[in-house]
């Protein structure tokens, strides 16, 4: 298995509705943070996350949250 890519050293914030959504784990997608399947092949699959009311989420972009999909602060690393 591959390890992810860090996409970026911040998180990506979003306002979201209420539904299903597809956090991309990998790093490789380019419809950050949402995955568009770049992941096929690499071991790394994504994280389904429902939503269960509208809201703001800090989406992690570093790949290395402990609290994946959202940001910890762990992208300061990075």
């Amino acid at each position: 298995m591959e390890k992810p890519i860090v996409y970026d050293n911040k998180p990506i914030a979003k306002d979201l509705k209420t539904g299903q959504y597809f956090w991309c784990a990998c790093g490789k997608s380019a419809s950050q943070p949402y995955c568009d399947g770049s992941h096929k092949g690499s071991g790394i699959s994504p994280l389904k996350v429902v939503i269960n009311e509208d809201k703001s989420v800090n989406w992690c972009a570093c790949k290395h949250s402990a609290n994946k999909p959202f940001c910890d602060g762990t992208h300061k690393v990075f």
